[in-house]
């Protein structure tokens, strides 16, 4: 089995592997930042955590009263702002998973000239669908001891409240609940977020007793990776480099033929691998795109769809080519080169395009970038020797063309005896 088959074995086992564990359990507030620790410490609470999106922080204390069959919740959620304005949300859903709709939501909005507000809202199918988001009163919950505080020099905000659960619709161990960061509002009325894939994977079930969560956002984001990382090795790698044995290892500058066809050979087998680790992390990204209900990145599907479809009309070449003998085998030749090179660009752009969706750490993006420029070296060494050694072996041919016309007769008359 080559190394490249056993990487996409371990990536694909690693992704579905986390399908199925849970987040670190982590709920030391000593973990929080210095901001969130302070404000969590002057309301008594006692479990914290960091959230897996849009750097918020979320702690927490519970009791449940079995008598009343009610859940006494007190919560706290901190994130800092892109502005000196903006808003901060968080709720619970009684439906069977953490989604937007549904949600009993409490939400501060900080406004510029430095004063604060903070109020229930209910979020419905209208408000996905752009309609004003009111505030209004929430009648399965009881919220009461709302408070916002907002840290000017750090643009850090926190919301803390306190509600009444009823048991039946909600569970301290399977708790749906929701966060998000906003930029502006109307008034009372807070305007759209981002829609960047960290303000859609906001949500996840929290077990109050454990601090252990089921993230569907975290799970999608190892498929995410997954997907960059087999694109970027299959597409923007390994194909890059079959392009590059084709170009010159067939005659200029490095002529392999001692084996029959080796350079072709070569060229095949990286494409192969190239096109096999490229489609499995379409097809991730296909499904990907289908399971996503709420954003879809149509520019980078597009270009992703032109590259699988292309790039398997290049694979059906190797098999499908006309023979060197037919007439047409020059055109044919030059419509494979042209768009083998036009692949090459639009892979370089639609993993940068997944790059500035994924947004993960800055290596990544420079990584390719490094990567990208050492193909840009290689490539620009070779075409220079290859000019060399062309020129020099066109000198040469002239050379024994004049010396073998500059050669007197081989053979001389004779007088007859």
């Amino acid at each position: 089995m080559s190394s490249s088959t056993e990487l996409v074995i371990i990536l694909i086992t690693l992704a579905f592997l986390s399908l199925i564990l849970n987040i670190n359990a982590q709920t030391d507030c000593s973990e929080s930042s210095d901001e969130f620790f302070n404000l969590a410490s002057a309301r008594n609470i006692t479990k914290c955590k960091k959230l897996t999106t849009l750097g918020a922080e979320f702690g927490w204390k519970y009791n449940v009263d079995n008598h009343t069959k009610q859940l006494q919740l007190d919560i706290i959620l901190g994130a800092s702002l892109h502005n000196a304005m903006g808003w901060l949300a968080w709720g619970v859903n009684p439906g069977q998973r953490p989604q937007m709709v549904g949600t009993r939501a409490i939400i501060g909005i900080r406004y510029l000239n430095g004063t604060s507000v903070i109020k229930t809202y209910n979020i419905t199918q209208y408000t996905k669908i752009g309609c004003p988001l009111l505030p209004s009163e929430i009648s399965d919950v009881n919220v009461s001891n709302t408070q916002v505080k907002y840290l000017a020099t750090t643009r850090y905000m926190s919301i803390h409240a306190s509600l009444i659960l009823p048991q039946k619709d909600y569970s301290f161990s399977k708790l749906n609940h929701v966060w998000q960061v906003g930029q502006s509002a109307n008034d009372v009325q807070p305007l759209m977020h981002a829609t960047t894939l960290q303000n859609v994977d906001s949500t996840e079930t929290l077990d109050l007793d454990t601090g252990t969560c089921v993230n569907i956002g975290h799970r999608r984001r190892h498929l995410r990776t997954v997907h960059g990382i087999l694109n970027i090795l299959g597409w923007g790698i390994l194909l890059p480099i079959g392009v590059i044995i084709a170009r010159y290892f067939r005659v200029h500058p490095f002529e392999i033929r001692k084996k029959k066809s080796l350079w072709f050979y070569l060229h095949v087998s990286f494409q192969s691998v190239g096109y096999v680790l490229g489609t499995i992390g379409w097809g991730i990204g296909l499904w990907l795109g289908h399971a996503s209900k709420y954003y879809t990145f149509r520019t980078h599907r597009i270009l992703a769809i032109f590259i699988f479809t292309f790039a398997t009309l290049q694979m059906l070449a190797f098999r499908l080519k006309p023979k060197e003998t037919d007439d047409y085998r020059k055109h044919w030749n030059m419509y494979h080169h042209f768009l083998g090179y036009a692949l090459l660009a639009t892979i370089s752009v639609n993993i940068f395009q997944g790059i500035a969706i994924l947004k993960p750490v800055y290596t990544w993006k420079w990584a390719y970038v490094a990567i990208l420029g050492a193909f840009g070296v290689v490539t620009i060494a070779f075409e220079i020797y290859t000019w060399i050694k062309f020129r020099k072996d066109i000198k040469e041919k002239k050379n024994q063309t004049t010396n073998q016309e500059g050669k007197p007769g081989a053979s001389t008359a004779t007088k007859p005896s």
